[in-house]
């Protein structure tokens, strides 16, 4: 039997594939070259915006084509939806969301949890000198665009000693690099602080993390629990690594200690991607980013004042509801004052059960939505001056 991963989405969903390709190895298949030679096909979904939903729903349907004709000659060939997809229809309690997606795609056999995947066998990575490594999952902040916390839940941080370890194994293997990843990196373990299921043992930051007690302090507007990943990092960076990265921060959990940390070693990236979303104060609170235009220039400022050589990537939502041209002129400015190295700009669109989606309109027309996608490309990637 042979299984064949596809996988949309971010970093996040391509370290979960690589655990589910473990899972299916270890089940005695082999990997496919391609869909057609496979038995079991794997789709890892995205949720984060309408477009890759529907690239799953066209892939499910060239996909039942070659099912027909597998099934026909007696050849086993089953159809896997995994990812955001799934964890929502799993999170959804009236099973609404499931029904929906039953109906949608009838040719899918199976649709698995992210969970059933868990971390006891190492992922089978394909590259043997970067490793994209899981350090949490899931999100607490609940932007109120954003279905993340739908999709994959609350934040949920993994084992302190778990993560040193496999970082260890890594460098034994000849790794040269590792990105942690998590869909608020810099927030991890605020969800377990002091909490023993941290697993926390051999770590030179030992007492000092598990004798910690959730303390609120007030940062960028919100007050938020101190988090570890300013230890971890240092941590990991300290193991040998030429080069550590880590994605994607939310700019209210950059404190100064976690900038300290990265000006101490040489190892850890000078690119840094810390989303926007937008430059003007009304839209961010509409989004509920607890932070203002003003504190995003002014942690800009002091990233930039601390770090040599420092370059800066970003994410910004164009047409949010109810944004005004004024406002979208606040967010032009803004990436023209910062000089973002690289954006990833999108298109708003409705996701299912974010307080946008419930309590707002999305009442920019996608034309305007379009133009001024276009306004950012052209000044970010091409160097061009709005006039």
């Amino acid at each position: 039997m042979k299984y064949f991963i596809h996988t949309f989405g971010c970093q996040q969903n391509v370290a979960d594939s690589e655990r589910i390709a473990t899972s299916y190895k270890n089940r005695g298949m082999k990997p496919a070259e391609n869909f057609e030679s496979a038995n079991y096909v794997v789709i890892n979904t995205c949720m984060i915006r309408h477009a890759p939903e529907n690239r799953v729903r066209g892939l499910v349907e060239n996909l039942a084509k070659i099912k027909r004709k597998k099934r026909e000659i007696k050849q086993v060939y089953k159809i896997i939806v995994t990812g955001c997809m799934t964890g929502m229809a799993v999170r959804d309690k009236t099973g609404k969301f499931l029904k929906k997606l039953r109906d949608e795609m009838p040719q899918v056999d199976e649709f698995m949890p992210i969970e059933e995947v868990g971390f006891d066998h190492p992922p089978a990575r394909t590259d043997k000198l970067h490793a994209w490594l899981p350090i949490s999952n899931g999100c607490n902040n609940f932007c109120s665009f954003c279905v993340v916390p739908f999709t994959r839940g609350r934040e949920v941080s993994r084992p302190y000693e778990d993560i040193i370890n496999e970082c260890k194994e890594l460098i034994s293997k000849g790794y040269k690099s590792v990105t942690l990843l998590g869909q608020n990196v810099n927030s991890y373990g605020s969800d377990s602080l002091g909490d023993s299921k941290l697993n926390i043992q051999n770590s030179k930051f030992q007492s000092r993390i598990t004798n910690s007690k959730p303390v609120y302090v007030k940062h960028l507007g919100k007050y938020r629990i101190p988090t570890l990943f300013p230890h971890l990092l240092d941590e990991v960076a300290d193991l040998g690594f030429e080069h550590i990265d880590f994605m994607s921060s939310n700019p209210w959990d950059f404190s100064e200690e976690l900038a300290e940390v990265i000006v101490k070693n040489n190892n850890i990236t000078r690119t840094i991607h810390l989303p926007v979303q937008s430059g003007d104060s009304a839209v961010l609170k509409r989004m509920n980013r607890w932070y203002t235009r003003d504190e995003y220039l002014e942690l800009v400022a002091n990233l930039k004042s601390k770090i040599k050589n420092l370059k800066l990537t970003t994410d910004i939502i164009v047409g949010f509801c109810g944004e005004t041209e004024e406002e979208f002129q606040n967010t032009v400015s803004l990436c023209r004052e910062v000089n973002f190295d690289k954006a990833y700009i999108s298109l708003y669109s409705k996701r299912p059960f974010t307080q946008a989606t419930k309590k707002m309109k999305d009442d920019i027309p996608h034309k305007i939505k379009k133009e001024r996608w276009q306004v950012l490309e052209n000044l970010i990637f091409r160097s061009k001056h709005y006039k």
